[in-house]
């Protein structure tokens, strides 16, 4: 499978502060790729460079073996994080205006099927709840059939519902062979949709691979987590593989029954106590040392 954007020792300064630092990776066609990172990491400069937004300080961005110029805006759909709609008009004039754009515009009715839009073409802009409004966006960056299109945090703030529904169009845009690139603070939502994820913190990419290739890498067995209130410090003391945080504390065991008398044999309070397999968010925090939402 041949990359369809390759970005080499990209760097971007501004001042004293070095917010991209040298990346390099390369995103295969009509997959769906997460930039996952802290506020602050550097994504979302990456994400502009990547889009043609911003000019990168050093390296450069290939989109099918050659390096993007005029021509690449035309192939790309962007929807932003937050995006202001035209008020005073429905879903369905803005659509029309929106596809007057572009010379080929992909047609109003698949544009329609494939956002889930059909019950909302008269609504006024103003009018639509949260879902309703990120499908119309999702909309307006395919009506010119892009070949990527970028996410930037599209479900923040949606209820469970509406962000599955919109997992499933997303679904629909990579069906076409569409690549999709996405940010998200979510990680079931990036273990779900995605196909590769990269993570990255003070500008540098620490690991990119496909979800399962990761957690396999920095995991092994499973994850015993217990709450935390500072009284059991020595009693765990002799634990290897043993992460403190606020309120709790972790252990990482490819022995589950063997851990679990140890815990009972050095009189640990095992109220509360839960045992999961490790996810993208685990991942996450053992790599950066913090919660997405920082």
């Amino acid at each position: 499978m041949s990359d369809i954007l390759r970005i080499e020792g990209l760097s971007k300064r501004y001042g004293s502060v070095q917010a991209v630092d040298d990346v390099s990776f390369g995103i295969p066609e009509g997959i769906c790729f997460g930039l996952l990172g802290p506020n602050g990491a550097g994504k979302t400069t990456t994400i502009e460079i990547m889009e043609g937004i911003t000019a990168p300080s050093a390296g450069r961005v290939l989109f099918r073996g050659q390096p993007i110029g005029k021509g690449f805006k035309a192939k790309v759909g962007i929807q932003f994080q937050s995006t202001a709609l035209p008020e005073f008009i429905t879903v369905k004039e803005t659509l029309e205006l929106f596809s007057s754009f572009y010379d080929r515009p992909r047609p109003m009715a698949e544009v329609v099927e494939l956002c889930s839009l059909a019950d909302i073409l008269e609504r006024d802009n103003q009018k639509l709840s949260g879902g309703q409004r990120q499908r119309m966006l999702l909309a307006l960056a395919i009506i010119p059939m892009p070949e990527v299109v970028f996410l930037d945090e599209p479900t923040t703030g949606l209820d469970p519902q509406a962000r599955r529904n919109f997992w499933d169009l997303i679904g629909r845009i990579k069906a076409e062979r569409t690549t999709v690139i996405l940010t998200t603070h979510y990680m079931d939502e990036a273990q779900l949709l995605c196909d590769r994820v990269a993570i990255m913190d003070r500008g540098k990419i620490l690991d990119i691979d496909t979800p399962e290739a990761l957690l396999a890498k920095h995991f092994r067995g499973v994850l015993i987590r217990l709450p935390y209130d500072g009284c059991c410090s020595d009693a765990l003391s002799g634990f290897e593989g043993l992460v403190t945080r606020a309120d709790s504390i972790e252990l990482q065991t490819e022995t589950l029954d063997r851990s679990l008398k140890d815990l009972l044999a050095a009189k640990v309070n095992l109220e509360g106590l839960s045992i999961h397999k490790p996810n993208l968010e685990d991942l996450f925090i053992k790599l950066t040392g913090n919660a997405l939402r920082t």
